[in-house]
């Protein structure tokens, strides 16, 4: 009788496009002969995939890190994987002796591959290119698909090209073989810098309209997450609006223009809102999300001001609101003017009240209304103005089929949710 085979579990943090790594590890995994459970103590390796982008996620990564430690059974491996281990690995290693291994991009996660701690940020080849590995088909009627690893931008804020690299496309027809391994009905696409999709290619400014075009002629819908709103130009809004999926992510983080030029970010209050303008008078039924920043060093009362106006005034289906965070190695960590932190929460706070108070006027305004969902679970829908995982959801009849297109009515609303019968 044949031993039976090694088992893993993998627990992911951070953003969506966190989530396409674990599923290209997980595929590794799978290759090498492991099986899948779903409890991190009933595997013989636990994987944990951190985030490191702002403070907030490296804590939760380190006590997810913790709390798996103390959950796995006795002999089982801990590799930990991720931003983390990528832009700190040498510290978990010297900090958290609960750590087995830690694998940078790149690294395998086999036993044989992986950097055992004891070696602190030893480096090696790369076993592969993360980017590129193959996927299983998605469990899900949708699926997140990156298109490009890295960025160009160099933005005041972020550390993220430091240790995720300079902007790296993938070709088109890999992407769309993703595409056609996942088998979803709805494909996300994701990137650091969406719209500038193949420049490093040297194939052309706009090389993400034909990438949309291609991807829509495969599945029911396209939807873009992180879009620059320097680089929202009239073809690729014309081009987001014939996907039937009229869904702007922008990434605003701010409008008062001495702070954005602090930022070193493109964009003030009013061409924000212009924008915004023009694509609802294209689209009455546009949904808009944005991100901003609070608390950024040099933020006076005048520029919370104006983004509070802003705020009221873009009236946006979804926002979110996050205090800065100093990141080393970046341009606003040698800035003045820093936020005292009661300040920034406060601040944060009378954002986030004003923000769910618009979001719940929003999905009261579709009550009555007849609407299109994906049915993403027993009970659960998503209509183009839901990206999953992120935004509300509509509460549908239990007997629609998952996977399937529905259109139903919309008859309440529970904050960012609605009911639909």
């Amino acid at each position: 009788m044949s031993e039976p085979a090694r088992t893993y579990a993998i627990v992911t943090l951070g953003c969506p496009k966190n989530e396409v790594d674990s599923d290209k590890l997980e595929e590794t995994l799978l290759a090498d002969g492991l099986a899948a459970v779903d409890e991190v103590g009933e595997a013989d390796l636990v994987v944990v995939n951190t985030c490191a982008f702002i403070e907030e996620a490296r804590a939760e990564s380190v006590d997810t890190i913790l709390a798996v430690a103390a959950a796995r059974r006795p002999g089982a491996e801990l590799v930990v994987t991720g931003c983390m281990a990528e832009r700190h690995g040498a510290e978990l290693a010297d900090e958290l002796g609960e750590i087995d291994r830690i694998a940078p991009f790149g690294a395998a996660l086999a036993p044989s591959s992986a950097v055992p701690v004891t070696l602190g940020a030893t480096r090696r080849a790369p076993d592969f290119d993360l980017l590129n590995l193959p996927r299983p088909a998605s469990a899900r009627p949708w699926a997140y698909v990156k298109i490009a690893e890295g960025c160009d931008r160099a933005c005041g804020f972020c550390a993220i090209p430091t240790f995720r690299g300079p902007q790296r496309s993938r070709t088109i027809a890999q992407i769309l073989t993703e595409v056609e391994q996942l088998d979803a009905r709805e494909i996300v696409l994701v990137a650091q810098d969406l719209a500038a999709y193949g420049r490093d290619q040297g194939v052309g400014e706009r090389a993400i309209v034909p990438l949309i075009e291609k991807v829509a002629a495969e599945v029911d819908r396209v939807r873009l997450l992180y879009l620059y709103p320097s680089d929202l130009d009239e073809r690729l809004i014309d081009t987001i609006c014939a996907t039937g999926v009229p869904y702007f992510d922008l990434s605003l983080q701010h409008v008062s223009p001495p702070l954005m030029r602090r930022m070193r970010r493109w964009g003030d209050g009013p061409r924000f809102l212009e924008r915004i303008d023009a694509i609802r008078g294209r689209e009455p039924d546009a949904a808009f999300r944005s991100n901003f920043i609070v608390g950024y060093p040099g933020e006076t009362e005048a520029d919370h001001d104006q983004l509070l106006g802003f705020v009221e005034a873009a009236r946006l289906d979804w926002c979110g609101f996050f205090a800065y965070s100093k990141e080393d190695g970046t341009h606003a960590a040698t800035l003045d003017g820093a936020v005292d932190p009661d300040l920034r929460d406060e601040r944060l706070a009378e954002l986030r009240e004003l923000q769910d108070a618009i979001t719940a006027e929003k999905r009261d305004e579709l009550i009555g209304r007849e609407v299109e969902v994906l049915v993403d679970e027993p009970g659960v829908g998503r209509t183009h103005r839901e990206a999953p995982e992120i935004d509300g959801v509509v509460a549908v009849p239990q007997t629609l089929p998952v996977g399937s297109f529905a259109v139903v009515r919309i008859t309440g609303s529970l904050g960012p949710d609605l009911e639909g019968s």
